[in-house]
């Protein structure tokens, strides 16, 4: 599948520091975790799924694409 290029510097610039936020709040939340010992596998879904969409939007940001106007959504940024 061929990423091509559908948003501009604005919506660029927007998902990277959306996802820099996003990674971040995952990875704090996930060394709390660690910190206070919670083992429940159920509860490192939330700190997992922060850091993988975070570093997803930093992907998106980098090559230009989004997932949601690539599947024909038309967002404001």
């Amino acid at each position: 599948m061929a990423f091509t290029c559908n948003i501009d510097q604005r919506g660029m610039r927007f998902r990277s520091r959306m996802g820099t936020i996003v990674l971040g709040i995952g990875l704090f939340i996930g060394a709390s975790f660690l910190l206070i010992d919670i083992n429940q596998s159920f509860l490192w879904l939330l700190p997992a799924g922060l850091i993988a969409g975070g570093a997803f939007s930093i992907f998106e940001s980098r090559i230009g694409w989004c997932a949601v106007r690539a599947l024909g959504f038309r967002t404001k940024l």
